[in-house]
């Protein structure tokens, strides 16, 4: 038996991961889905693209980290005193 032949689909995807592309499915109003497809082809726009993520990191606030690690990652530490002073404990006797 000969081997089957890829799909259209599996080469579009193929083709789209090697350009650095996901397909990225939202639910949105439908007032807003012409809005939404304005703001994936703008980023999708290699000349537009930086202008588009620094106007966008300005508007929108970036969701809450999801785990205490990623917090922590999140968390400036400008001013922290990370130091603590050496207890040993208390002494002792065998």
């Amino acid at each position: 038996m000969s081997k089957p032949l890829k799909s259209s689909v599996q080469l579009y995807r193929q083709r789209m991961k090697r350009k650095g592309l996901v397909r990225v499915e939202v639910q949105a109003r439908k007032e807003d889905v012409a809005l939404v497809r304005g703001v994936a082809a703008a980023l999708a726009d290699p000349f537009r693209e930086a202008e588009i993520r620094a106007v966008l990191r300005d508007v929108v606030p970036s969701p809450a980290p999801g785990s205490l690690k990623a917090l922590l990652a999140a968390a400036p530490l400008e001013g922290v005193d990370l130091e603590r002073s050496r207890d040993l404990g208390r002494d002792v006797a065998f």
